[in-house]
């Protein structure tokens, strides 16, 4: 099952939307859905957080920015088509995210493996 995990600095103004953005991309399907609240730049640098909020897809930032430094201040994504920067990646954004990680489209929940 799929992990996804959000980094953030307590009380991060963004962390709600991106949980909703998280939840809307998913649609049902099944994943672990974790926020971890990152409090100083050396958990940042070990988490690889490169600002708040940070996803991670099983591990890995599919929005990473090559060369951008872990820390904890605000992070912005990119709007599509030259939209303003966001604090959150859109729902599409994630969509796509997720299933360049391989999370399938739809999952019955027959299909969905017993833990």
């Amino acid at each position: 099952m799929m992990r996804v995990t959000v980094l953030a600095v307590p009380g991060c103004p963004n962390t709600p939307l991106v949980r909703q953005r998280i939840t809307a991309a998913l649609a049902g399907r099944p994943a672990v859905v974790e926020l971890v609240e990152v409090a100083d730049e050396a958990e940042a640098v070990r988490r690889g957080m490169t600002g708040s909020p940070t996803v991670l897809l099983d591990g890995v930032d599919p929005f990473a920015v090559p060369g951008a430094e872990p820390s904890v201040s605000c992070r912005l994504y990119r709007g599509p088509n030259g939209r303003p920067l966001e604090g959150a990646p859109t729902v599409d954004d994630l969509r796509q995210a997720l299933a360049a990680a391989g999370l399938p489209a739809g999952c019955p929940s027959d299909d969905v493996p017993s833990a």
